[in-house]
């Protein structure tokens, strides 16, 4: 009884650590994120962690560090 639940049960258990994993994402402190669900935009994320909905949400970090250019 117990060899035939215990694949089914490891099956489970893997996909939702994957899920898991691909649920949180971490931004620098000098990353912000904007989330989209479903394409529209849903909010303005700071530094530190974020969970999302894999499939449902997309995240774009953006780089707010200082950029500087040599102007010949």
């Amino acid at each position: 009884m117990l060899g035939s639940l215990s694949l089914p049960l490891l099956v489970v258990v893997v996909l939702v650590v994957m899920f898991l994993a691909s649920a949180i994402k971490i931004l620098n402190e000098y990353e912000r994120a904007v989330l989209f669900r479903l394409g529209r935009i849903r909010d303005i994320k700071g530094p530190g962690l974020i969970i999302i909905i894999p499939g449902i949400d997309k995240i774009v970090r953006i780089d707010m560090r200082t950029i500087t250019m040599d102007v010949p």
